[in-house]
């Protein structure tokens, strides 16, 4: 399995790339393995500033329908749009062209309380 040293996670499975104020929000390889085949990815809250943990839009799978939280509070400026095309895209390459969001967060102090990708894989093994 898949965990990035260099990326944050959360205990809702969502990994977060910090570049300046900007983040860049997917799923993680552990999540996209147990939904299963991802068939759609809906995001409507692109430009809407929203508070860390709500929810930001929802991934489908062929088994279920998954919500995706926020990890830091800020405003949504992008949403990969490669993904209504190709969902799979989720499954295939989860932290590269799977992405979902790029978010211009507000309160850098929630980068602390991120995972790491050891509390991660911790978190996972259980």
């Amino acid at each position: 399995m898949n965990i990035p040293s260099e990326l944050k996670y959360t205990k809702d499975h969502e990994w977060i790339k910090i570049d300046g104020d900007t983040a860049t929000v997917g799923i993680t390889d552990f999540a996209q393995g147990e939904l299963g085949d991802i068939v759609y990815v809906e995001v409507e809250t692109v430009d809407e500033t929203l508070d860390i943990e709500e929810v930001f839009g929802t991934v489908e799978a062929v088994k279920t329908v998954s919500d995706l939280y926020l990890p830091l509070s800020g405003e949504i400026i992008e949403f990969n749009e490669a993904l209504e095309d190709e969902p799979e895209k989720v499954n295939s390459d989860p932290y590269g062209e799977g992405w979902m969001i790029k978010l211009k967060f507000s309160d850098s102090s929630q980068v602390d309380d991120l995972l790491t990708a050891e509390d991660y894989k911790a978190l996972i093994s259980g």
